[in-house]
């Protein structure tokens, strides 16, 4: 069943690059990454007769998580166009691009997102145990923690974004004031909730994902953010000296 979710979720994304190349703008992966996962759910679910109560569980909460991140990036696509790394990147491919997305952007994705909806697959597939356990509870609390803060901190930048004063200007209240993440700590967590359900049917494999899913979003895709914003906004390096830069604590200066 693992097999048949890698070839539905490689021939999703490989339309999704046929269109991208159409529109000349390959952030429609990001877009489609949080559908993925649920598409994959929903194969899992539709392909197996895991315990019905952790399986649709499961599947409500991918399918909460999905569909906001999805509304979340296709509205930010909208008023910003296509994300930064990937106009870094076809600026330097040049005319290549094309092709050369196929593999570095839309391959790449699909793979991730079928390793790192493993915990997801353990979660739907498995018959047992039929009722819930204290970490299918665990996993149902770390989720809407995360899932908070994921978008709160989404909507508080959208905001401040929103602001034409604000383009040069570091957003250092709400949430941001504890994390200069908040949206990569709730997403991590949102993975450990999967990791949990995942964990409570014995996949305890799964929670690997999470673990990874954690280093890439805290030592690369933060990193590699930060660094952007250190060559473009002057007021960040205090930002990043207060700022705790991923785990949510009180700024050094009180």
């Amino acid at each position: 069943m693992l097999l048949l979710g890698l070839a539905v979720i490689v021939i999703l994304f490989s339309v999704l690059w046929f269109v991208s190349v159409r529109l000349e703008d390959s952030s429609i992966a990001d877009i489609a990454w949080g559908p993925a996962i649920l598409f994959l759910a929903l194969t899992y679910y539709l392909t197996s007769n895991g315990a019905p109560v952790r399986a649709r569980l499961t599947l409500a909460l991918v399918a909460i998580w999905a569909i906001r991140l999805a509304a979340h990036l296709f509205l930010r696509n909208q008023s910003q166009g296509e994300d930064f790394r990937y106009e870094m990147m076809r600026k330097w491919r040049g005319p290549s691009w094309w092709w050369f997305s196929y593999f570095r952007v839309f391959l790449l994705q699909a793979l991730v997102a079928w390793v790192a909806s493993i915990p997801v697959y353990f979660a739907v597939v498995s018959v047992s145990p039929r009722t819930l356990t204290i970490l299918d509870y665990l996993g149902i609390l770390v989720f809407a923690a995360g899932f908070l803060f994921e978008a709160i901190g989404d909507e508080q930048l959208r905001r401040f974004r929103d602001e034409p004063g604000n383009v040069k200007l570091v957003l250092e209240t709400g949430v941001w004031r504890y994390t200069r993440h908040p949206n990569y700590f709730g997403d991590a967590l949102v993975w450990w909730a999967f990791g949990l359900l995942g964990a409570a049917t014995g996949g305890v494999v799964g929670l690997l994902i999470p673990a990874l899913m954690t280093h890439f979003l805290w030592n690369i895709s933060g990193k590699l953010l930060e660094r952007r914003l250190l060559r473009n906004r002057r007021a960040y390096a205090n930002y990043v000296a207060e700022t705790s830069a991923f785990i949510p604590k009180a700024p050094k200066d009180g």
